[in-house]
């Protein structure tokens, strides 16, 4: 979530771990910002040495992306992924640095803010009110095979500030007035856990048998074009979603009945912004030209792994649509035999 949480201390722990089990682990390049504690952890570490270039009269140090090559460990220990690598170096980023060495066949270590993931960019802004330059594409970090939120209460980084673990004494009273101030840190927290979790998420999406699968919450709501029951369904379904923190979904199954040829313009324009309100209130719409509403319904369900379909009440009582209505009766059957559950809003 911020610098000082002890990335950088974590990863040359896992080195140390690595090292003492067989594993041939080299560090390609730590930035130990000069605490004590990290520095202390080099020692014992093999280390590729880092290649020196001059850029506007100044020597500079640079990861060695080559040498690293050239050693081949197994594992290779990359800190501050989302740095820019000096002018005229082969790769603009770290990152590229990075998944060059993993196509080489090298595993990496790394680590990084969470205000450096790019979809993250805006929400890090208003929260901060500094704008990142240095980003790294989310495709990145979901090539991961684990990722490990390192965390510490808001109270306790700024403690380490106060302390002067993080930033020498010179910078800690402009940090703490601006960005190191509890309530800031705290969203940034928040960020990170949830970013975390969707990693881990995603990680039980690949790995995980669905039937052993813990339930996670995804909503489904289904539409018409009758535009004022719509906008109801969606409202609720999308307030029900935030209630659970989970994802969810707008499925508008387009009839022969209903083709655009067959509604009146002004029902088409009510659809278009349902589906433009649902994507604003965080939905995912999916339209699907379909005879068979409620098959529909329950592929759409099994393909997004949906927990509970979300449905307008019927014009007609319940009981006469169980019994008379075909296509709802057949949605009720397939649901029936899933774990998904069925909710007929008022």
């Amino acid at each position: 979530m911020s610098a000082g949480v002890g990335k950088s201390f974590r990863m040359l722990q896992e080195a140390h771990s690595l090292l003492k089990n067989g594993v041939n682990v080299q560090v390609g390049y730590i930035e130990t910002h000069n605490r004590t504690e990290t520095e202390a952890l080099i020692a014992g570490l093999p280390i590729i040495t880092r290649k020196k270039v001059y850029y506007k009269g100044k020597e500079l140090e640079e990861m060695d992306v080559q040498a690293i090559l050239d050693a081949r460990p197994e594992v290779v220990i990359i800190d501050e992924l989302a740095h820019t690598n000096i002018e005229g170096s082969k790769n603009d980023k770290r990152w590229q640095d990075v998944l060059e060495i993993l196509d080489s066949g090298i595993s990496v270590i790394s680590a990084m803010n969470i205000q450096h993931i790019e979809s993250l960019n805006e929400e890090v802004q208003q929260i901060t009110g500094i704008e990142v330059k240095e980003r790294v594409p989310d495709k990145v970090i979901q090539q991961a095979d684990e990722v490990v939120n390192i965390d510490l209460t808001a109270d306790e980084l700024i403690m380490r500030l106060k302390e002067g673990k993080i930033y020498h004494a010179d910078k800690i009273e402009t940090a703490l007035k601006n960005f190191f101030q509890s309530e800031k840190i705290l969203q940034l927290r928040e960020l990170a856990l949830k970013e975390t979790a969707a990693q881990v998420e995603r990680k039980v999406d690949t790995e995980v048998a669905i039937d052993t699968r813990l339930r996670h919450e995804r909503f489904l709501a289904c539409i018409s074009s009758n535009h004022t029951k719509a906008k109801m369904i969606i409202r609720k379904t999308a307030r029900l979603a935030s209630y659970y923190n989970s994802k969810w979904y707008l499925l508008y199954v387009q009839t022969p009945n209903e083709n655009p040829d067959r509604i009146a313009l002004a029902a088409q324009r009510h659809l278009i912004n349902n589906f433009k309100m649902a994507t604003e209130m965080g939905g995912e719409v999916i339209q699907i030209k379909s005879k068979n509403i409620a098959a529909t319904i329950v592929k759409i369900a099994e393909e997004k792994q949906i927990t509970t379909v979300c449905v307008g009440n019927p014009r007609i009582r319940f009981w006469q649509v169980v019994l008379n209505t075909n296509s709802f009766n057949q949605l009720l059957n397939k649901l029936s035999t899933s774990d998904i559950d069925l909710i007929i809003l008022s």
